[in-house]
């Protein structure tokens, strides 16, 4: 899918469903919350949430101290729902409407944070333009958590296909710049109550 057509669609996926409406909504991201609090500073960090859209985790890092928190989606309907919610506090954070595969990082980061992007990318060619943008973004020791559907999780989400992991698989993909570190399952329960099996890998820059 080209930039173009996946912009719009996740564009028309945010302003035809709303906030609350898609399959990934989450009203507390715990879980990411969890493992951002485990691998970070939240005075001294700087994070990078990949594919952050209109996700509420944003809000939870502001309320926890975190400063610098970067929120880059390809989408800027779902970037405009985040701000939209956040009111005055939206201009402490740096928002970038961006394909991940083409974006340009123009600083570092201690966090990256993906909940449900990279899976999306079923091209070769695409994974290696993320992992990078990854590799160039992430500080060494810093650390990358990525979230995806597990092996038993969906094929396919939001009308796309999808590619599943379990954390040896992920990590495979990443490639040697990273080690993994931490992994856990997660069972999401969406908006409409059905159950998607994930699986959160935690990977560190060497």
């Amino acid at each position: 899918m080209q930039d173009e057509s996946r912009r719009t669609h996740w564009d028309n996926a945010y302003r035809s469903k709303g906030e609350a409406g898609v399959s990934w909504f989450e009203g507390t991201p715990a879980v990411s919350l969890d493992l951002i609090r485990g691998h970070a500073a939240f005075a001294s960090s700087s994070l990078i949430d990949i594919g952050g859209g209109a996700s509420r985790l944003v809000d939870a890092l502001l309320d926890a101290g975190m400063k610098a928190i970067t929120v880059l989606d390809l989408s800027p309907a779902a970037l405009d729902a985040a701000k939209a919610r956040l009111g005055a506090r939206a201009g402490d954070v740096h928002w970038v409407a961006a394909d991940v595969t083409a974006w340009k990082p123009d600083r570092s980061y201690d966090i990256w944070h993906d909940r449900a992007a990279f899976h999306f990318l079923t091209d070769p060619d695409d994974r290696a333009a993320y992992i990078e943008r990854l590799t160039a973004a992430v500080v060494p020791g810093g650390h990358a958590i990525i979230a995806t559907f597990a092996p038993d999780g969906p094929e396919r989400c939001s009308g796309l296909p999808v590619v599943r992991y379990d954390p040896a698989a992920l990590a495979d993909v990443i490639g040697p710049c990273f080690r993994l570190v931490e992994h856990m399952e997660h069972q999401h329960r969406t908006p409409w109550n059905l159950i998607q099996a994930f699986q959160f890998s935690v990977l560190q820059r060497v």
